[in-house]
């Protein structure tokens, strides 16, 4: 049975193509994005003053909020064609560019940026996550270094330099630009996350406050209290380890690595049908979850229900056709 302990990794998604031709209006009357409280008001102005750059962009800024990238890459757009001299603009397409890995579209637009603004600490930034990204470390402390030299209370600047650090498995320096970003910004999510998984990685209890810490600031966001779960559970604390996905379950039903790892807890406990009930509950939050099926069929197996297993098998496949596990239990119970 696998030990399936899981970190989200965010994954993102293509920017769509801006759509041609058409009537705009009728283009905004028709899609639900725009009826939407946070830009329905920015909508209505635009109607008003339709020439208003600084609209367009922040009507850009609201619906990037809502995930609407395409849109908000389309206002941002706009906003550069009406007033070409606002290094936000730029910034704020290269920021976005940036996000869905078009590396060279993002470089153009924030070079843009820091010709109009060299001083443009986003654009610095932005630029020095694109170089970590491509793993050119000196170029990026140079672009950080840029902005720490005009803003040394900057938080993110000491963020980007932990991220480096901790890619360069230089944790000593690491934890420090961590501890810098949250001296600067006690709030500063992303770094106290990052704390907590260093420390966690040492079996230091001390990740536990980070990661409560990390939760405070953003209680939308579970990862963190997923995270001390995992803390627990590497200490073997299985009890432990279960209230915390358990507290994550109440904040969030659909979240589907807490289920996972409270199975493999209950594996580790003899208790095969408790697992199968977690295994159960995955197959029903995403019924094209190949590995919710797969094991979910070794516990059927290993309860002595073959035909139930073979089932959940050749469902896993239906699935995911190229996954060797359930192709080889399928063999193993001659059913292949």
């Amino acid at each position: 049975m696998k030990k399936l302990i899981r970190y989200i990794v965010p994954v993102l998604a293509a920017v769509m193509a801006a759509s041609c031709g058409g009537n705009k209006n009728n283009a905004e009357d028709s899609n639900p994005a725009f009826q939407n409280p946070a830009v329905k008001g920015l909508t209505d102005k635009i109607s008003e003053d339709p020439k208003n750059a600084r609209l367009y962009y922040d009507r850009g800024r609201a619906l990037h909020q809502l995930q609407e990238d395409s849109l908000a890459l389309n206002d941002f757009k706009k906003a550069v064609s009406i007033d070409s001299g606002k290094a936000e603009y730029y910034s704020a397409i290269g920021d976005l560019l940036f996000e869905h890995k078009d590396i060279s579209g993002s470089t153009h637009y924030l070079e843009k940026a820091l010709k109009l603004n060299p001083k443009d600490p986003h654009a610095h930034l932005k630029l020095a996550k694109m170089f970590f990204f491509m793993k050119d470390y000196t170029s990026a402390f140079s672009e950080i270094n840029t902005v720490l030299r005009q803003d040394v209370y900057n938080p993110e600047g000491y963020f980007l330099k932990g991220m480096i650090y901790k890619d360069l498995k230089d944790t000593v320096n690491a934890l420090n630009g961590f501890r810098t970003a949250v001296e600067m910004d006690p709030n500063y999510r992303e770094a106290l996350v990052q704390l907590g998984l260093l420390y966690s990685a040492k079996h230091d209890p001390l990740a536990l406050k980070y990661f409560d810490n990390a939760f405070k600031a953003d209680t939308l966001d579970v990862f963190p209290l997923f995270a001390k779960g995992v803390y627990y559970q590497d200490q073997k604390a299985w009890e432990l380890a279960k209230a915390e996905y358990r507290n994550v379950i109440m904040h969030d039903r659909q979240y589907a690595n807490a289920y996972y790892n409270t199975a493999y807890i209950f594996l580790q406990q003899d208790s095969l049908e408790k697992a199968y009930k977690q295994y159960d509950i995955l197959t029903k939050i995403d019924p094209a979850d190949a590995e919710a099926y797969y094991n979910r069929g070794l516990c059927n197996e290993k309860m002595g229900k073959k035909a139930d297993a073979i089932t959940d098998y050749k469902q896993a496949l239906v699935f995911d056709e190229k996954y060797p596990e359930p192709r080889e239990a399928l063999k193993r119970l001659g059913a292949q």
